[in-house]
């Protein structure tokens, strides 16, 4: 549940309260009785707490080696089966002869 910070419009009070979304707004001031306004927080800073978060977010040094290996071996098959299903024989079709000339 978010906290609300609330302002009276008479005394300057300010105070928070712990509330639901779905719960209406205060109206009162605790103090004087007063009107209120809500305020418009900042909300929670984003706090890291831990040992880390780059590191240990992502696999292991030996899980990447691992799946690299992988998948070259899965692509080496590919480009095996591809090699001995056919042969293509290229032939010379530029249409050009060299001529020697001798002056």
């Amino acid at each position: 549940m978010p906290t609300y910070e609330y302002k009276c419009l008479a005394c300057d009070n300010r105070f928070e309260r712990f509330q639901g979304i779905t719960a209406p707004a205060i109206e009162e001031c605790p103090e004087c009785n007063g009107k209120v306004k809500r305020l418009i927080g900042a909300g929670a800073g984003l706090i890291f707490k831990g040992s880390g978060f780059y590191i240990t977010d992502y696999r292991s040094e030996g899980y990447k080696e691992s799946a690299k290996k992988d998948k070259n071996e899965s692509s080496d098959k590919s480009t095996s089966s591809d090699k001995s299903g056919k042969k293509e024989k290229k032939t010379d079709t530029s249409g050009e002869s060299k001529s020697t000339s001798t002056d």
